[in-house]
């Protein structure tokens, strides 16, 4: 089965789908990136590209090899499209509801012996292999943003996950020349049910004031070498992600310590989502970001 895995569909293009459709079109794989509209799936070729070039100026890459790249990379706006793709990557907002959705209607024409994987960083991999017509070929594969630069994939087997699909996706995220790490089927896996709730205690010191914006991410970035404070971090992930995770572990392990703090919610209620919304913990409406608390 891995043999056969020659074309990749990638469904949404945002920061995760791109860095999918990038680090796979780099390894040789034909690429078809599908995004909802046109406009949106031109950002993200825009945005690859710039990757890339950036790959090449620091000598990671040749030239001819983000061009070959690019040349790689198809672009769709329906589902339709990925009918003949060997494997499909869904990187959907993460709201179970929305990738069920996007699942039940992507079997329809999808190729039976097609694999199909869920890039989400939480949500069950049997409840959402359920909601398909082929849960032994359903698998998840989470990718660490940002894709290009992070090694790590974790590979998560739902209850009906066949031996052959988990090999299959095993040798794919191989040939990506990426690391795996086998988690399993528990609610956020092994990086975000480590990771989320260590942020998620960062917005309670803000929120308590224990210390401010600055004071948190400093004594973060160097009281723990952390390469990026807590505070700046949720900021790039995106609060409403991080809320979101924060949600499936104290839903899935009726816990009150994964309790999503009510700063985060206020915060993504009032839209503000870090990076992507321009605001979050910090404002980056300006020249560098400002703390907005």
């Amino acid at each position: 089965m891995a043999a056969m895995i020659r074309k990749v569909g990638v469904i949404g293009s945002g920061q995760m789908g791109n860095g999918i459709a990038h680090v796979t079109a780099l390894a040789g794989f034909d690429v078809v990136l599908n995004d909802v509209s046109a406009d949106q799936l031109n950002a993200a070729i825009a945005t690859i590209n710039a990757n890339l070039s950036r790959q090449v100026a620091k000598k990671i890459i040749t030239d001819g090899d983000r061009e070959k790249a690019l040349t790689r990379i198809s672009q769709t706006e329906t589902l339709d499209g990925l009918a003949d793709c060997d494997l499909v990557i869904e990187t959907a907002v993460e709201k179970e509801d929305v990738k069920r959705k996007i699942f039940h209607d992507l079997c329809a024409v999808l190729k039976p012996e097609a694999i199909v994987a869920s890039n989400t960083s939480s949500i069950s991999i049997t409840r959402l292999a359920a909601s398909t017509d082929r849960p032994e070929k359903f698998i998840g594969i989470h990718f660490m943003n940002p894709v290009p630069l992070m090694e790590l994939v974790e590979l998560i087997r739902g209850i009906a996950t066949g031996d052959a699909t988990f090999d299959a996706a095993k040798e794919f995220v191989a040939k990506l020349g990426k690391q795996i790490a086998v988690s399993e089927d528990f609610p956020a896996f092994i990086v975000n049910r480590i990771l989320l709730p260590m942020i998620n205690e960062a917005i309670y010191t803000l929120y308590e004031g224990v210390g401010n914006v600055e004071a948190i991410d400093a004594a973060m970035r160097l009281g723990a070498h952390h390469p990026m404070g807590p505070l700046e971090l949720a900021d790039f992930i995106g609060l409403d992600t991080c809320l979101s995770i924060m949600q499936v572990l104290h839903e899935g392990l009726a816990d009150s310590k994964y309790r999503p703090c009510p700063l985060l919610v206020k915060y993504v209620e009032a839209g503000w989502l870090g990076r992507k919304s321009q605001r979050g913990f910090y404002d980056y409406r300006g020249e560098k970001p400002v703390p907005t608390r």
